[in-house]
């Protein structure tokens, strides 16, 4: 991974001639918004200019507060006619706003993107921030406009190996640059004593609770893997384990019956009394320490997984699930342990295990993450990397490369 990174990084000079387009179909929550902003925010300090092309959503006010501009247009849409729209509008915006590069960051805004960019001469940066699957060769040409660009950002290791072997294209146009963490916010110094008691209130915990707290933080979706967690906190209370407490932290974006139907297994598990389904957390770092141990089950592979990262930064070992990302990001016995994807008796003696070790245990562990999750997963190091990478393509095209 830090080779990778070591290709572009150290070479990034003031951008005050620079403008950034990055296409992000909306604003709401996730991993790809959170780097849209990042990146936003790293380029304004550099001197530059950065415009998102995006529906909106709740983070609109944030990337405003970092010096984005939101260009507001359907970007999620799969309409045909509306990405024709969208690509004559994008042309549009590339000429009028002086844009020098294009950073594309999901399939479906792709086309449009990409086309406009073409047209108006200004090369294209894409990032591969999921590991989508291609099971007919329709799926794979559409999940190949990621790699049509002039150069690919990998979010890991894991999701820069499946680009090469997925695609055709050169292994030095594919770059691993791994999820940054704003160390600045995710600091467990910066997490006033406050904030930790009002969200464990919130979730229904007693100032002197004594049972092991696990968050198991994502949006409410079956792949992030809430219905196995449940199953394995039931399957050890049923044997006999120490006393746990489930903290589902996540925004269910609408399956409102998923989230009916959590608090159903909870009750048909037996533990009704021990799951807490909180809904979407503003104030994640205080969440981390108001738990004990974070889970990322997720039954597919994450290609990064910011939930197994932020803990550890935050001083909390990680229960994950031995795929994708999280497989690069927590050491097993170290930082964490990492689990058979699915398994409900591994998991089920995982949380044992976990609730089992004591304090002091956990906190040493907690602290090999964050030594490791700050040398290896900085935001400034992210944000470096990709701007190196915006240079590099730039000086290429100035060459006629």
């Amino acid at each position: 991974m830090a080779a990778h990174i070591a290709q572009v990084t150290g070479v990034r000079q003031p951008l005050s001639d620079f403008t950034l387009l990055q296409i992000t179909p909306a604003l709401d929550t996730g991993g790809v918004e959170q780097t849209t902003l990042d990146i936003a925010r790293a380029v304004t300090a550099a001197g530059g200019r950065a415009l998102v092309a995006s529906r909106g959503g709740r983070l609109e006010g944030e990337l405003a507060r970092r010096g984005g501009e939101l260009v507001r247009l359907d970007m999620a849409t799969k309409n045909p006619l509306t990405m024709l729209r969208n690509a004559r509008a994008l042309e549009r915006v590339i000429r009028d706003e002086g844009v020098s590069l294009v950073h594309i960051r999901s399939r479906a805004p792709a086309f449009a993107a990409l086309a406009a960019a073409r047209r108006a001469g200004v090369p294209v940066v894409t990032t591969y921030h999921g590991v989508y699957n291609a099971r007919s060769a329709v799926k794979r040409w559409y999940n190949g406009v990621m790699v049509r660009g002039d150069f690919t950002i990998a979010n890991s290791d894991f999701t820069r190996a499946h680009v090469l072997a997925t695609h055709a294209v050169a292994p030095d146009r594919v770059l691993s640059i791994p999820r940054g963490v704003d160390l600045g916010r995710f600091d467990p110094a910066a997490v006033s004593p406050d904030r930790v008691a009002a969200l464990r209130q919130d979730w229904g915990l007693a100032s002197d609770e004594t049972r092991c707290v696990f968050l198991l933080a994502g949006r409410l979706t079956r792949w992030k893997g809430q219905e196995l967690i449940i199953r394995a906190l039931g399957a050890a209370q049923m044997a006999g384990g120490p006393g746990m407490v489930l903290v589902l932290a996540g925004d269910d974006q609408g399956r409102h019956d998923y989230t009916a139907s959590l608090r159903a297994l909870a009750e048909l598990e037996g533990v009704a009394d021990a799951v807490r389904i909180v809904g979407h957390c503003a104030d994640m770092p205080a969440a981390y320490l108001a738990a004990d141990v974070a889970l990322a089950p997720s039954l597919e592979p994450e290609a990064f997984g910011r939930t197994a990262v932020e803990p550890q930064a935050m001083g909390r070992p990680v229960l994950a699930a031995a795929h994708g990302g999280p497989a690069e990001t927590v050491l097993d016995g170290e930082t964490g342990w990492l689990l058979p994807p699915g398994s409900l008796q591994a998991w089920a003696a995982g949380l044992t295990a976990a609730a089992l070790m004591s304090p002091a245990r956990r906190a040493e562990m907690g602290a090999a993450g964050m030594a490791r999750a700050r040398r290896l997963y900085s935001l400034d190091a992210m944000c470096e990397a990709t701007l190196a990478v915006y240079q590099q393509v730039l000086a290429e095209q100035a060459r006629g490369g």
